[in-house]
């Protein structure tokens, strides 16, 4: 087995193609962020009652991220073969687009728990098929000398997605289907800036033969997981989570309030990220940076677990959101570095995706057997301790710093 530097090795690329790859895959976030986070838990409530919520919403997000983990790698795999056949990555994120306005139009006209499930799971088909491509390209295209500054605009995704749904709100667009045609307006406006950029077809640096590859990119994919599953409970239960704290108001009063709280805690750590990015390609060292990020995230759930109040759930929920941001971007170019073949990369990213899709099997299962809909004080404790673990498990890693 060889090992790879990660990315392009054809030089370096240009700051507006890096910011070009770090919208397209802010585009993939706009996809999924909106609709899980905001519009999803008021169609399940809607469906379910307030009282069945949790089990509906459950079942539908179990679901979609079984279909998710089977997706991206399957996508991956397929952009692999494309790429050796000269054809490129991007076709297959057209395809992810096609998908995505049917998986949307399939969303907003089910009205019963067997529809909304099987919305959510073509959904996932589709919105795997356009984010498997994207992230491939950043490692085909992007040398591993830029993958600091990369990852850290990466966290561009999370703030932007927030801030479109926080504008959907502001504009006062009602309805599902229109709520969901103007959330894909946005996917296309950044996403179609790339895929209209002509890819670098390259060759991988080699290197010598590295037998630690194997077990540094297991406990890279065991960092990530534990850091995500916390990522995970929050990025699908934070509305729920806030009515618990003001439980005699509705679900839906949330709604506007929680995607402002999204924005700006989305926001703050995009410029930290991309500048402790820069900093960890300088020194060449990212472990440091990776550990420090985890230790203020679990402080942060830490916090969720034990306000009781409004103001303070949402310092604390920024607090996380900033760890948590800075680690996953400084993560991901971390990881590519490990990749071991240029030719399986998009198969690769697939496995390493399930850091990402497994936590939605594992966050809802540990939400539904701790949280009640009053009181998720128990689930933070546990994700924050989970937190904590994966960010000291890449100290254990060997061949990056």
């Amino acid at each position: 087995m060889t090992a790879s530097t990660g990315g392009s090795d054809g030089g370096r690329r240009s700051t507006g193609f890096i910011l070009l790859v770090a919208l397209a895959n802010a585009g993939g976030v706009i996809a999924f962020l909106p609709l899980l986070s905001l519009l999803l838990p008021v169609k399940v409530a809607e469906i379910a009652g307030e009282d069945a919520r949790i089990g509906l919403f459950t079942a539908t997000v179990i679901a979609g991220a079984l279909t998710a983990s089977v997706s991206n790698i399957a996508f991956g795999w397929a952009s692999d073969r494309a790429r050796v056949r000269g054809n490129g990555r991007r076709p297959w994120a057209v395809l992810g687009l096609i998908l995505l306005a049917l998986s949307f139009a399939a969303v907003a006209l089910a009205s019963t728990a067997t529809g909304i499930i099987l919305a959510i799971v073509l959904f996932q088909v589709a919105v795997n098929a356009l984010l498997a491509p994207l992230f491939a390209i950043m490692a085909d295209e992007v040398p591993g000398e830029q993958m600091g500054i990369a990852g850290g605009l990466i966290a561009l995704g999370s703030p932007l997605a927030s801030a479109v749904a926080a504008l959907m709100i502001a504009l006062g667009i009602a309805g599902e289907g229109l709520q969901l045609a103007f959330v894909f307006a946005a996917v296309m406006l950044c996403v179609l800036p790339l895929l209209r950029a002509p890819s670098r077809r390259t060759e991988p640096t080699i290197a010598a033969p590295v037998r630690l590859l194997g077990r540094d990119l297991a406990i890279a994919w065991a960092s990530r997981l534990l850091v995500q599953v916390a990522g995970c409970v929050l990025g699908l239960y934070l509305l729920y989570y806030f009515a618990s704290i003001e439980p005699d108001a509705p679900t839906s009063t949330h709604v506007g309030p929680i995607g402002q709280l999204m924005t700006i805690a989305y926001l703050i750590p995009l410029p930290v990220a991309v500048l402790l990015g820069r900093w960890s390609d300088r020194i060449g060292r990212r472990k440091p940076f990776l550990v420090t990020a985890a230790i203020i995230a679990a402080l942060g759930l830490a916090g969720l677990a034990v306000a009781r109040e409004w103001n303070a759930a949402a310092i604390t929920f920024a607090l996380y959101a900033l760890g948590s941001a800075v680690f996953l971007s400084i993560h991901s170019g971390f990881a590519m570095q490990l990749l071991p073949s240029a030719q399986h990369r998009g198969r690769d990213l697939g496995l390493i995706n399930l850091t990402n899709t497994l936590p939605a099997l594992l966050g809802p299962l540990l939400t539904w057997l701790l949280a009640t809909p009053r009181d998720f004080g128990a689930v933070m404790l546990v994700l924050a301790a989970l937190t904590l673990c994966g960010g000291l498990l890449v100290l254990g890693i060997r061949q990056q710093r």
